[in-house]
């Protein structure tokens, strides 16, 4: 008893006991009358049952026929539920959008992108999850996003990574150190100063320690703080000079309560990168979402 052909003679049989005549069984199936009596005839060999009075009008089902029909119909109209639950997803009606990410970066850089991706799709859930970039990896791993945005580079065979947009660190203070306007620092002079660097295990936070490594310093903060914004707060205020991506305080150099701090040394941009589960389907919500980060 083949299943998938047992599927085409439900289909039939409960579209006779739906309309309750063959020809517009017939007529709703884009089949002839006679394949429609012909697959009747079989489901009734399989069962062994007889399932209908063929009558004047057309055809009734008998007590037996009522308790399939039961059955069928409630399946019936599962699948027609999740055709139109698919119908849905593909044209992104529903479903939900999962990121992870930092902080810093769904404010200063996905938050246009998730506006926009908002207002042309209202009716997507979106869940933000933060965390840092290995707990954003292991998010994805879990599959408990569609879909993380991190500081590159990630080594990861399980993941696949595309490089989204550039972004530069640097120095910043506010008006109490504004003797240091204009001037070019050494690394050994700005060490003399407070400095305040964001306190998790960020990848800014590494690739800064890193370049100070190089050159034979060790990069002690006086200060450390928990957020991007903290980071910005306390070097307007004079607590000390915070080391910032760029981007996330163009607000605060345009308007000057804030200056770069620079240094005889070149710090290198880094690169955000969008990351999906290598070989996982991803959701269409997340490939129009990816599509739309430039």
């Amino acid at each position: 008893m083949s299943m998938t052909n047992n599927y085409e003679l439900y289909k039939v049989f409960y579209w006779a006991a739906k309309t309750g005549s063959l020809t517009q069984a017939a007529k709703t199936l884009y089949l002839t009358q006679p394949s429609v009596s012909h697959a009747i005839k079989q489901l009734e060999e399989r069962v062994g049952l007889t399932l209908f009075y063929r009558n004047a009008k057309g055809v009734s089902l008998t007590q037996e026929g009522k308790i399939l029909f039961s059955y069928i119909e409630q399946s019936q109209i599962l699948i027609t539920l999740a055709e139109e639950k698919m119908e849905a997803l593909k044209s992104l009606e529903s479903g939900e959008l999962r990121i992870g990410g930092s902080d810093s970066l769904f404010k200063h850089y996905l938050l246009p992108y998730l506006e926009d991706f908002h207002v042309r799709y209202p009716g997507i859930k979106l869940h933000l999850k933060h965390g840092t970039t290995p707990e954003v990896i292991s998010y994805l791993k879990e599959g408990r996003i569609d879909l993380g945005v991190v500081r590159m580079p990630i080594v990861d065979s399980q993941l696949e990574v595309t490089e989204s947009t550039e972004l530069q660190d640097c120095f910043v203070a506010g008006e109490r150190y504004a003797e240091l306007k204009g001037q070019t620092m050494t690394m050994e002079e700005l060490m003399e100063y407070p400095i305040i660097l964001f306190s998790r295990n960020s990848r800014v936070r590494m690739a800064i320690n890193e370049l100070f490594e190089k050159y034979g310093h060790e990069l002690k903060p006086d200060i450390e703080v928990g957020s991007v914004d903290l980071l910005i707060e306390f070097a307007r205020r004079g607590l000390g000079i915070s080391y910032v991506t760029r981007e996330f305080v163009s607000k605060e150099l345009k308007e000057g309560s804030l200056f770069e701090v620079k240094l005889d040394v070149e710090i290198p941009p880094s690169k955000v990168g969008i990351m999906i589960m290598r070989n996982l389907p991803i959701s269409s919500a997340a490939t129009k979402f990816i599509g739309m980060v430039p």
